[in-house]
């Protein structure tokens, strides 16, 4: 054991869940396991409240980090080395690993901080962290310690079976383990805001499917590859994720020759909130999420959001409703979806869009506006013409 690298892994909300406990907790070391699998000779064990990771010495931290740090419901990750549950061993390990440390980081100043999950050690944590102190200060003469602003945190934690010595708690997404809370459809388009809704509805557990909507020949191939890199991105958080692809043009045409120009935006919204109901229920997605913000575009005003929503019998969630766009862009460049999202290529909103676009449409009149159109062989035709591709991690 003492040949391989051992990592701390914390769940955060998941610790919190009543008698479905043991299912989140499943649920996460499933998805611990399945990121990992692509390294060789990886254990993943839960004890007592903490998933524990240990990897050959030869695979990169970096890469055991980046890959359990994706993982929804994965709070913090430590590196750690663990020893025996003896003074005199603690009190070794502690001294190599803050040399180690001096070397690495130069620091210069440390407190000890422990933590006695085992009551039956012999020793109380108060008095652990000031004999591991004690014997760091005389192995390490280099340091003083520090007790209200230290240059680094030497963490002491006995276990029952083993002692862990670690300094830091690099934090992860938190959130709720995959495939948790059903499986939403994302109105995908290639702009920043849906894909951040994809991702935090993932979070909380949700598994993702997507449709997206285009206008070939108006939108180009070069367009269509953004939404799929897109999804390619998502998928090292969200796991595989199908596309179902659909033209819109022959309704957008439609409701061109037929409907007030005016009405164009939210006409089209409508159908395409309708055509990803009927996908939603064939492919058991229990509600369809957008990336819709409060008042961004003419789409998105309250009484037009009304309006979207009154096509549809099931539930829309929008995660991004109330967010600044600061706040969403931000977000984007964190999970990496941003660079590519801000790519110059057109999607199906901005084709024939009206000049002075209706931002307090009533349903009234968009339902008479809908009644001049065969709505129902608009959108079995739509369907007729879908497309599906997989995209996988």
């Amino acid at each position: 054991m003492e040949n391989r690298k051992t990592y701390i892994v914390r769940y955060g909300e998941v610790a919190l869940k009543g008698a479905n406990k043991p299912y989140f907790e499943r649920m996460l070391m499933e998805r611990i396991k399945k990121v990992l699998k692509k390294f060789d000779g990886i254990q993943v064990n839960k004890e007592d409240g903490l998933v524990i990771v240990r990897t050959a010495p030869e695979i990169s931290e970096e890469d055991i980090l980046k890959e359990i740090g994706k993982v929804f419901g994965v709070d913090s990750i430590s590196p750690a080395i663990e020893v025996d549950c003896d003074m005199e061993a603690i009190g070794k390990a502690a001294v190599d690993y803050t040399k180690a440390l001096i070397e690495k980081k130069g620091i210069k100043t440390f407190k000890v901080e422990a933590k006695r999950s085992d009551k039956t050690f012999p020793v109380e944590s108060p008095e652990i962290a000031k004999k591991i102190g004690a014997k760091i200060l005389i192995g390490c003469k280099v340091l003083s310690v520090d007790v209200h602003n230290p240059d680094c945190r030497i963490f002491v934690h006995v276990r029952r079976e083993r002692t862990f010595v670690f300094e830091d708690k690099v934090s992860a997404f938190g959130g709720l383990p995959l495939g948790t809370n059903g499986k939403g459809l994302i109105l995908l388009s290639g702009g920043i805001d849906s894909p951040v809704a994809a991702f935090l509805m993932a979070k909380r557990g949700m598994l993702i499917e997507a449709v997206h909507f285009h206008s070939y020949p108006y939108t180009s191939e070069r367009a269509w590859e953004k939404v799929q890199d897109l999804a390619r991105i998502l998928t090292a958080y969200c796991g595989r994720i199908k596309i179902h692809t659909i033209n819109l043009l022959p309704i957008q045409e439609e409701i061109v020759a037929h409907c007030p120009e005016e009405e164009t935006t939210i006409l089209v919204r409508r159908f395409m909130m309708k055509i990803a109901e009927r996908v939603a229920k064939e492919t058991n997605c229990s509600m369809l999420i957008t990336g819709e913000n409060l008042g961004q575009v003419a789409s998105q005003t309250s009484d037009a959001l009304v309006v979207t929503d009154a096509a549809v019998s099931m539930p829309v969630m929008r995660p991004l409703i109330a967010a600044d766009k600061v706040d969403i862009i931000e977000r984007a460049k964190e999970i990496g979806t941003y660079e590519t999202s801000i790519l110059p290529y057109e999607d199906c909103c901005t084709v024939f869009l009206p000049k002075h676009p209706k931002t307090k449409p009533k349903l009234k009149e968009i339902l008479e506006s809908e009644d001049r159109l065969d709505c129902e062989k608009l959108i079995e035709e739509a369907i007729a013409g879908r497309e599906a591709v997989l995209i996988r991690p």
